[in-house]
């Protein structure tokens, strides 16, 4: 179609798309300007007359070219204008790095210099070095002389530690070395005392007791020179011989006393536990002081609170009589009116039970600052002229041993001039029961068994003491019917030997060239069946034990109690015993 065929919408989209080429070829601006060219453009396009559609079209075209000119123009004088700027920057720039160029130079000299300096500093930081290593090494030399010193100085600290530890340990020694001299010689001191004093109570006890011995020798020499007298009745003979009985036992007391004393001086006073019934005991110290007591007109009361198996005790019968027969002795001897009792009472704590004993009185009294004293060995009471009266003191203070080694204690309650009450304690330790063993002495064959045609006996009498022999002789001459007489254990042996049918030996254990252990033994190697009694003044334990022990059958201690041999004999020759 040619260009005269075409309407005028065509014409108009070929403007639009001069229009767009022409603004699609400028790149190289911004969206505001190319807002205002396409304004511009529009406009100058509405304006052309549509009439004759080619001028039109050409008009439009010159329009566009012009715009394009008129672009290039503004293009190329802000081309130009950022020449000149570029210029100008240019020349700046160049400026810039000559000072550049001119400070470089002058950093350079000062780099150079610098590192001048750094070579210096190098050198000098070298020679600084070596010389710190030197002074590091001479430190180190230091540190192990230090160390070195440290150890000698912590060696002689521990030196000096030690010694001041030994020397305290040295003090502490001397202090209480001397703390132990004071005591020592406060000890001595008070030793001397007590031994001033016991020497002095010593020398007071044996003035007493040599008024003791004589007191009651004098009543045996001079009844029994009295008993010489031909014109004395009988009643009168029997009063004289009653006297020197009692004087025979008060010194056999005194004797034992002492012996007493000596056992528990030296420590040789043991104990002897067994089984035995309080109750026997009790009734057994009423049954022999009754008479004594009620002979000066006083009553005597006893209190028991146990009974059957409760009764059975393990503990020292011997002892707890000699306890209860020293303190009613001195009930007895320091009472002339009222009552006096014997008991007993259990006693419970939260530790223990103990029965505690009594002896109650209401004799003279005790003042109070001597109720301890009269515990001491050698000491009695002094209540004035009411003292007066027989005894060595030894019976408390024998009472106050006996209770201590049974493992309680004794005092006394008294108000002088009142009475007195004596207590004392023992461990109650119940016995297990055992069925009595049954020896029945027949009550009615009593009087038949003591009379001597009853005992034809042949008996060996061993004893060296010529007034024993006598005596022992007397006793039982009246129950054999041959006695032997033997002063060795020599000759107790060959008399043995060549009798062998003798059925009695008395034998003393104190002999010459054979004691009675010995001869006994030796007689033990050929007859095992005679009856052999032991004769020993020796009140030890062992002595006894050993007594059996060498073949013996039974012991008597000396003086010989007539009644006690007798017994001994009806034990052994009663046809009437039965078991």
């Amino acid at each position: 179609m040619s260009d005269h065929g075409k309407s005028r919408k065509e014409i108009r989209d070929e403007l639009k798309e001069l229009q767009q080429e022409f603004l699609s070829s400028i790149i190289d601006i911004d969206d505001k300007k190319r807002i205002q060219l396409e304004q511009e453009l529009m406009i100058a396009i509405q304006g052309v007359s549509l009439q004759n559609e080619e001028n039109a079209k050409r008009a439009a075209e010159l329009i566009i070219a012009n715009l394009e000119l008129k672009f290039l123009n503004e293009e190329k004088a802000k081309r130009a204008a950022e020449l000149v700027i570029a210029n100008i920057e240019l020349v700046f720039q160049n400026n810039e790095k000559s000072k550049r160029a001119a400070e470089l130079i002058i950093a350079n000299k000062e780099l150079v210099f610098q590192n001048s300096e750094k070579a210096k500093r190098a050198a000098e930081l070298v020679i600084a070095n070596i010389e710190l290593v030197f002074q590091n090494e001479e430190k180190e030399k230091r540190a192990s002389e230090l160390i070195i010193a440290n150890k000698e100085l912590v060696f002689q600290n521990e030196e000096k530690s030690r010694i001041a530890a030994k020397l305290i340990d040295a003090n502490k020694q001397l202090i209480f070395q001397n703390e132990e001299k004071e005591k020592r010689a406060a000890e001595l001191i008070l030793a001397k005392e007590k031994a001033e004093k016991s020497d002095l109570l010593k020398t007071a006890f044996l003035a007493n007791m040599s008024h003791e011995i004589r007191t009651p020798m004098n009543g045996i020499l001079g009844f029994a020179e009295l008993l010489k007298e031909t014109e004395l009745t009988a009643e009168i003979q029997q009063e004289y011989l009653e006297v020197i009985k009692k004087s025979g036992g008060r010194m056999l007391n005194l004797i034992n006393n002492i012996i007493s004393i000596s056992k528990i001086e030296s420590g040789l006073m043991e104990t002897d536990l067994q089984e035995s019934n309080v109750n026997t005991q009790i009734d057994f110290i009423h049954a022999f002081f009754k008479p004594q007591i009620e002979k000066k007109g006083i009553q005597f009361l006893i209190k028991k609170t146990l009974y059957g198996e409760e009764a059975l005790i393990k503990s020292d019968p011997e002892k707890i009589y000699g306890i209860l027969t020293n303190l009613v002795n001195n009930a007895i001897k320091y009472s002339e009116v009222g009552v006096i009792e014997v008991g007993y009472n259990l006693k419970s704590t939260e530790d223990s039970v103990d029965l505690e004993f009594y002896v109650k009185d209401k004799g003279i009294g005790i003042p109070e600052e001597r109720q301890i004293a009269i515990f001491e060995r050698f000491i009695q009471a002094d209540i004035s002229d009411k003292m007066a009266l027989e005894g060595a003191g030894l019976g408390l203070s024998i009472s106050k041993a006996y209770v201590e080694l049974l493992g309680g204690k004794i005092w006394v309650e008294s108000e002088d001039g009142v009475g007195s009450t004596f207590y004392f304690t023992i461990p109650y330790q119940k016995a297990k029961a055992k069925k009595p063993t049954k020896t029945i002495f027949l009550a009615d064959k009593t009087e038949k068994i003591l009379k001597p045609k009853d005992y034809r006996l042949k008996l060996l009498i061993a004893e060296d003491d010529k007034i024993s022999s006598m005596l022992i002789t007397a006793m039982v001459k009246k129950y054999s019917t041959v006695i032997f007489q033997a002063k060795t254990g020599l000759e107790a042996v060959e008399i043995c030997k060549n009798n062998p049918d003798i059925d009695l030996i008395l034998m003393d254990i104190q002999m010459p060239e054979l004691n009675g252990f010995e001869a006994t033994r030796k007689i033990r190697e050929f007859n095992k069946d005679v009856v052999i009694i032991a004769q020993t003044a020796s009140v030890l334990t062992d002595d006894r034990e050993k007594i059996i022990e060498d073949g013996c059958d039974d012991y008597i201690s000396k003086p010989i109690n007539k009644s006690e041999l007798l017994s001994l004999i009806q034990k052994y020759f009663d046809t009437y015993h039965v078991a």
